[in-house]
Formats: structure tokens, sequence, C-alpha cells
């Protein structure tokens, strides 16, 4: 792996990987809805959506029809705390890839027309997620925790937001936050590191967009951020043939050092179907069909969460067992079988999904974006296996021992007899 910082801050970290035939580019922005103000909710991604809408160069039909041309694929993302915009190609055609995706970030057009167009495709993203509460549960569950603050609202923002949000102010929003320091461009392939960086450096020179000096970078504030809805309960009364259960607690910040034992804890306790919830909840009960735990991790916060979808009459049972199985590894811990075979999960997984240039392009651009820098795959590996079951047990007893926070979807009028079950 290689690293180079621009003078004007811009940072590109790229691997070699001689033995593929394909090229992965992306461009990360150290920008994500929670660095919103709730006037312009939803900026980020609906910014995200405009930047294919043609640049100075290229119509959107022509941003999309170049890579597709190559047999690549081209897309992008938004998170709380970062957006991504990315291609995949053959080697020989990384210079386009470069091109075009460098060319999204230095000379979108904006037009009033694009900006409205697109406004009802945002809408409808948005009426999609309130139609799934399976994919509506995990929002609900953040507002609940993080209330009314940028962390806990929708990556998608309101309909109200996006309503009123005016093409100034998204153009303010992009000129303000895409700026050189702010961005890391990762590439993974089979690629040479010097090559990859004159590349980048004359297709971001467009338009001067380099020709700023470096107020030096700095990852994201860790300063800790308040969690008002612990230990409270966020109630979506719908007509769904199934409930839909999120029950989580408080998890660890992104860079606390504790976050490979809590990949292992999280693998334990519902990472597969040897995991306690998988075999308390469906296994011994059929009481859902589908059921596992995920962490989140911020700067400054995080939460580790179980999720369930049963029957709405099955609902209470269920959060009464995720409520004992997490109280239960909190004073007992895990077993060293399992402890063994959620490590050789976690460890197995990281390197299956390290199998493809694009994978790889986004661990080494997520990893220098949000810690500052790249630490190595056999690092990381043998962070995970150094994991011992006692440091699992303490943080289990850490984190299961608070009071918990439930976000539940279904026909339900009342929140009282499931405050009951969690408090």
């Amino acid at each position: 792996m290689s690293k180079t910082i621009l003078p004007s801050g811009l940072r590109i970290v790229t691997e070699e990987v001689s033995t593929s035939r394909s090229a992965a580019v992306g461009i990360w922005a150290n920008v994500g809805s929670r660095d919103e103000s709730k006037s312009v909710a939803g900026a980020s991604h609906f910014l995200e959506h405009l930047l294919f809408k043609g640049t100075e160069r290229r119509t959107a039909l022509e941003i999309s029809s170049s890579i597709e041309a190559v047999g690549g694929e081209m897309n992008a993302f938004t998170g709380q705390e970062y957006t991504c915009f990315y291609a995949r190609v053959i080697d020989t055609d990384l210079p386009l890839a470069v091109d075009v995706i460098a060319d999204l970030i230095t000379s979108s057009t904006f037009t009033a027309a694009d900006v409205d167009s697109e406004r009802k495709v945002v809408l409808s993203e948005i009426a999609v997620r309130d139609d799934d509460p399976s994919d509506y549960i995990h929002e609900l569950y953040l507002d609940t925790y993080y209330g009314d603050s940028p962390i806990g609202r929708s990556i998608l923002g309101t309909v109200d937001s996006i309503n009123k949000m005016p093409r100034n102010a998204i153009f303010n929003y992009y000129k303000k936050r895409y700026q050189p320091e702010s961005l890391v461009v990762s590439v993974a392939g089979n690629i040479k590191h010097k090559k990859v960086v004159k590349l980048i450096e004359e297709a971001l020179s467009r338009d001067s967009f380099l020709d700023v000096p470096d107020n030096k970078h700095q990852t994201r504030t860790s300063n800790p951020i308040k969690t008002p809805g612990i230990g409270r309960v966020g109630l979506m009364d719908r007509k769904t043939e199934q409930a839909h259960i999120l029950y989580g607690f408080p998890g660890l910040a992104r860079n606390d050092d504790r976050r490979f034992a809590l990949s292992v804890l999280s693998s334990a306790v519902g990472g597969g179907m040897s995991s306690r919830l998988f075999q308390e909840i469906r296994e011994k009960r059929g009481l859902a069909y589908t059921t596992y735990a995920y962490p989140q991790q911020f700067a400054g916060t995080g939460t580790l969460a179980f999720y369930a979808g049963c029957k709405v009459d099955k609902a209470e049972e269920v959060i009464k067992l995720m409520r004992d199985i997490s109280q239960s590894v909190a004073d007992h811990g895990l077993t060293s079988e399992e402890i063994s075979r959620a490590k050789g999960a976690v460890t197995g997984g990281l390197i299956l999904g390290q199998e493809d240039t694009g994978s790889r392009m986004s661990r080494i651009g997520k990893s220098e974006l949000v810690y500052g820098e790249i630490t190595s795959f056999d690092e990381i590996l043998s962070k995970v296996k150094a994991v011992t079951p006692e440091q699992v047990r303490q943080l289990a007893n850490e984190l299961f021992s608070a009071p918990a926070t439930l976000a539940l979807v279904g026909p339900y009028k009342s929140k009282s007899k499931f405050e009951k079950v969690i408090s």
C-alpha cells in the first residue's frame, strides 16, 4: 500500500494487486448526514444524486454509458459520516474511470431543472423506505436512540426538508464540503502508485480544483455524543404482517481500541446460524425467520443492536428472549467454543471480503478517511485473533448492563407493555 498527500491536502491511497485484471477507484468525501443542519437535512444524499446529472463535459447519459461501454460498474452511496463515488473496471480502463469520477466532483453543473427533477427521485426513495418496515426500523432505532440530532436523522432527509431545499443551498453545501483536504482518493488493483497519482492530479486539476492550500485535514472529532433515547421505546404503529424489532445498547465509538472485541461479541451473539440469537429465537422456538446482531460505530458514539422479524403476537416473547440473552452474556460471558467460533467467523469474513478490488479500495479509502491512517490487513487479523474471552466478557458486561433501547414497527397502539419488558 502507498500514500501521497498533495499540497492541496488531497490524500491518495493505493493498494497494488498485481494478480488482478481489474482496478477500482473511489473518491471519498468527509461529509455525511451528521454534518447537516435541520434546514438542509438530506443534503449530502441529495448532492450524491445531483453529481450524476451532468457535468460541463458529459451529459448524465454519457456519464453512465462511458463506464458501461467498457463493462465496468459505477455508483455512489451516502452514510452518516462520508459519501463515496466509485467505479470498477478492467485495469486498462482505469484512466477512463478516474476521469469520469473526477469529472463528477469538479465539474457538475447543478442546473435548476436537474435539482427539481432529482428532487422527485429522492422523494420516491423516501416513499420506498417508508413502505418497507424492515428498512424503516433501522432509522426508527437511530431516531429513538439519538433523538432529534443530526446523527439520529434519516440520511435521506424528510419530505419537508427535500421539498424546501433550494438549488443554492445544495450548491453552497457542495462548495463548502467538497474541498481537496476533505477528500480521499483510493485505488486498488493492477496499478502502479506513481501512475495513479499522476492520473488523479490531472483529472482533479480542472477548474483549479486543486489550487487551494491545505488547511490541515483532520479526522472527525471523537467527542462523546448525547444519547437521550437510552432506555426508551420508539414505536411506529403500522398494519404489517409481522413485527420488526430492534433491541439495542450503547456500543463503542469508531476509534475505541476494544472494537475488535466488539466484532467478536457481535458475531457470537448474532452473527450467524450458530449464534445465540439464531439458536434461541429461530432454531429452538421457530419465532423468527431472520434475526441477527450488528454494531454501528461512529466518531464519538456507537450502538450494538439485535434485530428480529416475527409474528405480531410473538413480539413480546422475542423481546424477552433478547433481554435474557443479553443479560446472560453480561453475567456469564460466552463459552470458549463460542469465542473461538466467532473469531474464526470474523477473520474468515474479513479475508473473504477482500477477494475483489472493490472491497480493497473501500477498506483503504474508508480507513484513511476516518482514522487518518491505513492499518495493515495482517495487523487487523492479529488484533481479532488476540481478543480474549475475558475482554469479551468485560465488554458485554459493560454494554449489556446499560438500559436497552427498543424500536418496534407493527400494529400496536401503545408502548406501555413493551416499556415494561425492557425496564
